[in-house]
């Protein structure tokens, strides 16, 4: 059965938030859909959006993956209002779209993808729910994937967040030259999360979705 996606406008922490949503049959009350997935999209000070190509693969293996599918704008991003916060301001917006999951459908299974920046605040995320869900009222959401796509752990200092180890993955390309590959690698060590690596391939994946999206169906199940 196709899906088809919606684009709306959300209250958030500084005016609305552009958010795209897909529910499975259609439907966010859908009884039989436990998962949803919500995804962070790379730095807008770089032209990143939620319509990123690495952040769409994600959409597309969350959704043929039967689970419901949230992206969405940060700040100052796309219709997303506001200005750009260099992370604090960005880890609210994303936590402001959870809550709107949460009262849209029943679904609790959450899986987390962030590419790049992206990355480092679905990490964030991944902690908040982790250390404080109470405060955000996200107390029974379950946290089971947490995949971190070439996060930039370079430009933020990601040294003390807290991960879920057994359900974190990260995937980075050994020739990247936005944030150095051995950075992103000594990261997955200290924090003992998996990480695959792509062969060749640069910050932006250029010509290796294909490669990405075989990975996510491999591990991030």
């Amino acid at each position: 059965m196709k899906t088809k996606s919606q684009k709306l406008l959300i209250d958030g922490p500084v005016g609305v938030l552009e958010v795209e949503a897909l529910w499975q049959h259609e439907n966010p009350e859908d009884a039989n859909t436990k998962g949803v997935a919500l995804l962070c999209h790379p730095n807008p000070l770089f032209g990143g959006t939620m319509t990123n190509k690495v952040v769409t693969t994600m959409f597309n293996f969350a959704r043929d993956a039967g689970m419901h599918v949230v992206r969405f704008n940060f700040r100052g991003a796309g219709k997303s209002t506001g200005e750009h916060d260099y992370a604090k301001g960005e880890i609210e917006d994303a936590m402001a779209v959870l809550q709107w999951i949460s009262l849209q459908t029943p679904a609790r299974k959450l899986w987390l993808g962030g590419f790049s920046f992206g990355g480092y605040i679905t990490a964030c995320v991944a902690e908040q729910l982790m250390v404080t869900p109470h405060i955000w009222g996200l107390s029974d959401m379950e946290l089971v994937k947490v995949v971190l796509m070439a996060p930039s752990v370079e430009n933020n200092d990601a040294s003390d967040v807290l991960l879920p180890t057994q359900k974190t993955l990260e995937i980075y390309g050994d020739a990247d030259n936005v944030i150095k590959p051995h950075l992103m690698q000594q990261f997955a060590d200290d924090k003992q999360i998996a990480s695959y690596v792509v062969e060749g391939a640069g910050h932006f994946f250029h010509g290796r979705l294909t490669e990405i999206r075989s990975l996510l169906e491999q591990h991030a199940l």
